[in-house]
């Protein structure tokens, strides 16, 4: 099959994909629908392997995906800075597998089945 769809244009998708890749960043664990997480979980395994690189090239690579979102008010922390320099580095010795799905039941107005994706 490849990948999911999720009923939207290629467009839609990754400006989906995007926005909850960095919200993932910032929060470190949010809510969402299974077929989302299930895309959006390899879309963050690879922010954060960008992020154990640590390079320029890998930082402008993860710039050009990631929203210029703050994650911290106190430091004045974006959510790219948060990937280099909080997550990557905790998860320097871990090969893959940095996100976690707990499934949580149906959404009460359609019966989506409702998930919860957090960093491990």
């Amino acid at each position: 099959m490849g990948y999911r769809k999720l009923g939207r244009t290629s467009s839609q998708r990754k400006a989906l994909l995007r926005d909850l890749a960095t919200d993932l960043i910032v929060f470190e664990r949010i809510e969402t629908t299974e077929a989302k997480a299930k895309e959006l979980r390899s879309v963050v395994e690879k922010m954060i392997t960008l992020g154990k690189r640590g390079d320029l090239h890998a930082r402008r690579q993860a710039a050009a995906f990631i929203r210029k979102e703050v994650a911290n008010e106190e430091s004045g922390q974006d959510a790219l800075q948060k990937l280099f320099s909080d997550i990557a580095p905790r998860y320097e010795d871990r090969q893959g597998g940095y996100t976690r799905i707990m499934k949580m039941g149906p959404r009460r107005g359609d019966g989506a089945p409702m998930v919860v994706i957090e960093l491990v």
